[in-house]
């Protein structure tokens, strides 16, 4: 009867440990997976760049009399796009904002995701916005979040990402 006990318990912990050699070769296989495509891996070449290489945004503001011009500019790596309507600007209540105004014409494309859709492929682009408060009174450090989300068109869509900056809003009365 012992016997059995020790080969049930020797059959448990082999398959507990086989179990877990095939959950570490699988996590391995993610890990190169991921590697690969991101190129962390020395001995293979990148197919799809890190998202801060393949865009790169800047933002800039300028006081006007209608509130501060803020534009966010958009260096595109070729073989990568941005779509026109995931582009947003979230700010406190008591501040509004004019609609954008691009520097360039978007494309429709097919996207798989999204369907038929404006996006951006040009090498830089400039979106444009007016923020103001609605009691004219202006704004000191205004929080201010950019959203965006961009693609490869090699078949990679990166995770919406978001731009954080303050700005200041003279006040218009």
């Amino acid at each position: 009867m012992s016997i059995m006990r020790t080969s049930k318990i020797t059959t448990g912990l082999s398959a507990i440990a086989m179990a877990s050699v095939l959950s570490m070769a699988a996590m391995s296989t993610q890990a190169a997976g991921l590697n690969e495509l991101f190129g962390n891996n020395s001995v293979s070449k990148a197919k799809f760049l890190p998202v801060d290489e393949a865009f790169d945004v800047l933002t800039s503001t300028k006081a006007t009399s209608k509130g501060t011009r803020l534009s966010i500019t958009f260096d595109i790596t070729p073989g990568h796009y941005v779509y026109k309507n995931q582009l947003k600007v979230r700010f406190p209540k008591g501040i509004s904002a004019t609609p954008f105004t691009y520097s360039r014409q978007p494309v429709t494309i097919d996207d798989p995701t999204f369907g038929q859709v404006p996006v951006f492929k040009q090498r830089t682009v400039v979106a444009t916005t007016t923020l103001a408060t609605k009691n004219g009174k202006g704004a000191k450090n205004a929080p201010i979040l950019i959203d965006w989300q961009g693609c490869a068109t090699a078949g990679l869509c990166y995770p919406p990402e978001k731009v954080k900056t303050k700005i200041n809003i003279p006040a218009t009365r």
